[in-house]
């Protein structure tokens, strides 16, 4: 074979082994692309049991028993029944004010002081022109038995024919006029005493006292402020304080006009505020606004308290349930409940799955009544959250996401 013949068989052999090459490596990228198919496939398949389930959560809360006897609900206000603006007809500067917001006063307690040196000086005035008054009484009351002695001497004399009727008729006339002129004093001095008590009252009334027992609920006015009946003056008050009696506070509801018939006097209610959602107070419908809000459409109905508790206070917002009938005692507190979806019967044991700290756990649990949409329970604390609506893949001590 000629050299030529060689070297053609040299470049044939190269072209296999490259070809070969190829197609070891396209072998190559089918069973990677075909190993990462079989993967993927197996990680959508295995999914559900490898990933951490997500679970929608409820807590325990306070229901009470009441619910149902409700009838029928309503919002509104509380509002002390007994409620003053205190202010004083007399004008003049605030002097002294010793009551703060929240002060406890008690019936006739005084609350604030006007300057009184004008009316004050005119009282005394007043004292003085009555003893003038009294002194000129008596000056008179001496004259008018002065004058009663001469008209009886001069009787005698006259009669006698020792004076003449002229002089005699002088003294008369003199008697009469001691005698009207005490009438006039003594006029004079009822008038002085009438002068006297308008002084004494412009005194007291620059004196504001609490008109009943309560708390003082605004201040309007400070020390310094000009202080007029009825605060028509620029930059002077009207109101210095205002008091309300706590032990009259109740609420004031609006009914629908079209539930009204549902009400009645002295039917009875649970109050709830929004202020103290831990508590409901007892009362009753005292009485109904005889007339109809029109643009409302509804009754202004007015609910007492049976029961108090101090932090109820004025203008809060409450929720009136009217009842059927009276509470008994042993359903008046709340208990706890959940809405039953979150009950599971396992081993005929009723379970919840309590969430903590991204686990569940099993909690065995005690049912008791319906109350409402939910259940009563224990086993459980307020404020726990549960699992509602749970799988069946949920386990003991399993690790879940919150939904």
């Amino acid at each position: 074979m000629t050299p030529s013949n060689l070297s053609e068989l040299n470049i044939e052999k190269k072209i296999t082994t490259s070809q070969a090459g190829r197609k070891s490596k396209k072998n190559n990228r089918l069973v990677a692309l075909a190993l990462t198919a079989t993967i993927a496939l197996a990680l959508i398949l295995l999914k559900p049991y490898y990933s951490t389930p997500k679970v929608s959560l409820s807590k325990v809360t306070m229901v009470f028993p009441s619910q149902k006897y409700t009838l029928l609900n309503a919002a509104g206000y509380v509002v002390p029944q007994r409620k003053a603006s205190l202010s004083s007809k007399a004008q003049g500067r605030l002097e002294w004010l010793g009551v703060l917001e929240g002060s406890k006063v008690k019936k006739g307690e005084i609350i604030a002081r006007l300057e009184k040196n004008d009316v004050e000086a005119a009282y005394q005035k007043s004292l003085a022109q009555n003893e003038v008054a009294k002194a000129n009484l008596n000056k008179g009351l001496a004259e008018l038995r002065e004058a009663k002695l001469n008209v009886r001497r001069s009787k005698e004399l006259f009669e006698k024919k020792y004076i003449s009727q002229a002089q005699h008729d002088s003294n008369l006339s003199h008697l009469e006029k001691s005698s009207a002129s005490i009438e006039a004093l003594k006029a004079t001095i009822k008038s002085g005493e009438a002068s006297i008590r308008v002084a004494k009252i412009a005194v007291e009334q620059t004196v504001i006292t609490a008109p009943f027992d309560g708390v003082i609920l605004t201040k309007s006015a400070n020390v310094g402020d000009n202080i007029t009946p009825f605060s028509s003056a620029a930059d002077s008050k009207g109101a210095v304080v205002t008091i309300a009696d706590m032990n009259t506070l109740e609420v004031e509801a609006d009914v629908s006009e079209s539930r009204i018939y549902q009400i009645e006097i002295e039917q009875p209610c649970q109050i709830s505020l929004d202020a103290i959602p831990d508590i409901r107070l007892t009362g009753f419908v005292s009485r109904m606004v005889p007339t109809v809000d029109r643009s409302k459409a509804t009754v202004l109905v007015k609910i007492q308290f049976t029961e108090y508790d101090p932090r109820v206070l004025p203008d809060m917002s409450a929720k009136v349930a009217f009842l059927t009938q009276k509470v008994p005692e042993k359903e008046k507190n709340a208990v706890p409940a959940i809405f039953p979806s979150a009950i599971v019967n396992k081993d005929s044991k009723n379970i919840v799955y309590l969430f903590k700290e991204g686990y569940i756990y099993e909690i065995p649990v005690q049912l008791g009544k319906k109350i409402g949409g939910k259940i009563e329970i224990s086993g459980l604390e307020v404020g726990d959250e549960i699992v509602v609506n749970p799988t069946n893949n949920l386990q003991n001590g399993l690790r879940v996401e919150r939904q």
